[in-house]
């Protein structure tokens, strides 16, 4: 008991973050293990199961028990709904798993939301209360502040994948999973657990009973691409955080025009490379084992209209919204007006997964009045020569840009603050004096958006002459990389995507 006690009271740490030593040798534990059980499905599941919620415990502290409740609750949900006969029993069932996991996301990630509202409309004082710490408290006698609701790593992200599994399943258009053990797995991959991307029970259950499969070009092009993240995050992403947005963003009276400008441009780049680099090494870890996650970024910059950014940007999110949001509101079937209020309750939902602040909601609202305008001059959409394509990519990627000012920003007084800036102190005159002055910003700066205008055909190319290197170089290479990211890296950001 004196153990679980004191495993209970630690809490997450840093330590597994894909940008920390101490993930990877976790991870070359996991690798070993996996060398032992790779040829043994039950025994692969069962250990890779452990170790993910073990992966969890360490970043997530105490909050693995509602990752272990939402696994266990939505697990014999599915199967009852698998068995039920009447489709009350399977309505009713399904209600029940939204209920449950909508209930622990909105409590967790909303109370603070709701009740500053709701204490603002009717004068009141409500104070929430973590009720976890309060079990926790009284059942294992730690202490844990009660008036403090943390916000659980990754809980919006296995929400979501537990919700579309029980939607698929009561849709029939996937089989309720026999095994808790292979569930649970599911639930709890460790590469996509914390910021996805968000995996669909049919994609990935079925890899589950498949004989483990990893070609050596495979292997190698998942090394190629956990340089590539491990690039994006520490050398471009971190370093634009550390000179150059924060400072923007936290003390905008302080620069000029120009340099808001290009705080602005620098978080479209930095979030980008930030997100999209976590998923890279997410992909190019689960690909060691075996496993194949959704592609979750596609070149969202080189979008010619705002419906192609959304294909392009966050695509599990999108196509979750899409699936079970948009479509079932009515999607584009009912009309022209019916069509615009979906798309703006699907981006203002989506605009509050990403927290619970008025700036993702404006943010959301932002984008759906976007897409609604998209929608309607849908037959101008600036396709039929290279000026208006131009164009086209011109006006979608400042508004991006413009909406990114929004979603970054600590308060709407701070957008203010920034548009006001930005159009009364540019300073043209200054502009030189200021890129000289921080010459590496602009370089990275220069450097991370050249890179994400390559071609693909490019892009490719480098890959596979990687691939088509002899052993001896590709480690070579390998370690090299691996040295530059060391001694470029700035003081290490956590993943933005974790806060929400």
């Amino acid at each position: 008991m004196e153990k679980i006690l004191e495993i209970l009271k630690q809490q997450g740490e840093a330590l597994f973050l894909f940008t920390n030593i101490g993930f990877w040798l976790f991870f070359g534990v996991v690798l070993t293990g996996h060398a032992l059980f790779y040829k043994k499905r039950v025994l692969r599941s069962s250990f890779l199961l452990l170790v993910s919620l073990y992966f969890y415990y360490r970043t997530g502290g105490y909050f693995f028990s509602l990752l272990i409740f939402s696994t266990i609750t939505d697990y014999f949900i599915g199967i009852g709904m698998g068995k039920a006969q009447k489709e009350a029993i399977r309505r009713g069932l399904l209600v029940l798993s939204l209920f449950l996991n909508l209930s622990l996301l909105c409590y967790f990630k909303y109370t603070y939301f709701f009740a500053e509202v709701y204490n603002s409309i009717f004068d009141s004082t409500i104070a929430p209360v973590d009720y976890l710490a309060v079990f926790s408290n009284n059942v294992f006698g730690t202490e844990f502040s009660i008036s403090d609701i943390i916000l659980p790593v990754g809980i919006s992200f296995f929400t979501f994948q537990t919700i579309s599994y029980s939607i698929d399943v009561y849709r029939r258009e996937v089989k309720p999973v026999k095994s808790i053990v292979d569930f649970g797995f599911y639930v709890s991959f460790f590469p996509q657990l914390i910021a996805g991307p968000i995996v669909r029970a049919r994609d990935f259950i079925p890899q589950l009973y498949q004989s483990f499969q990893v070609s050596s070009r495979q292997m190698w092009g998942s090394v190629w691409l956990i340089l590539a993240g491990l690039l994006k995050k520490m050398v471009i992403s971190d370093y634009l955080s550390v000179n150059l947005v924060d400072r923007v963003f936290e003390t905008p009276e302080v620069y000029s025009g120009f340099e808001i400008l290009t705080g602005i441009y620098g978080y479209a780049l930095q979030i980008y490379c930030d997100f999209s680099g976590y998923t890279d090494i997410a992909i190019g870890v689960a690909m060691l084992l075996g496993f194949r996650l959704p592609v979750n970024f596609n070149h969202p910059y080189k979008a010619r209209s705002l419906t192609d950014f959304w294909r392009r940007w966050h695509i599990s999110l999108s196509a979750w919204l899409k699936d079970y949001l948009y479509i079932p509101l009515g999607g584009s079937r009912k009309g022209k007006i019916r069509r615009g209020m979906n798309l703006l309750i699907t981006m203002f939902l989506g605009g509050l997964w990403h927290g619970a602040n008025w700036r993702f909601i404006l943010w959301g609202l932002l984008h759906g009045f976007g897409l609604i305008v998209d929608k309607f001059f849908n037959k101008l959409q600036f396709k039929s020569n290279w000026l208006s394509r131009a164009a086209g990519w011109f006006f979608t990627f400042h508004f991006v840009v413009f909406a990114w000012l929004i979603f970054r920003s600590n308060s709407l007084d701070t957008v203010h603050i920034l548009l006001y800036r930005l159009v009364n102190t540019f300073q043209p005159g200054m502009v030189m004096n200021i890129v000289m002055g921080e010459l590496g910003v602009y370089l990275i700066l220069l450097v991370g958006f050249l890179i994400h205008f390559i071609p693909d055909s490019i892009k490719a190319e480098w890959k596979n002459k990687f691939i088509a290197l002899p052993v001896v170089l590709r480690i070579v290479v390998t370690v090299s990389v691996l040295l530059i990211i060391t001694q470029l890296r700035v003081e290490l950001q956590p993943f933005i995507y974790f806060k929400f």
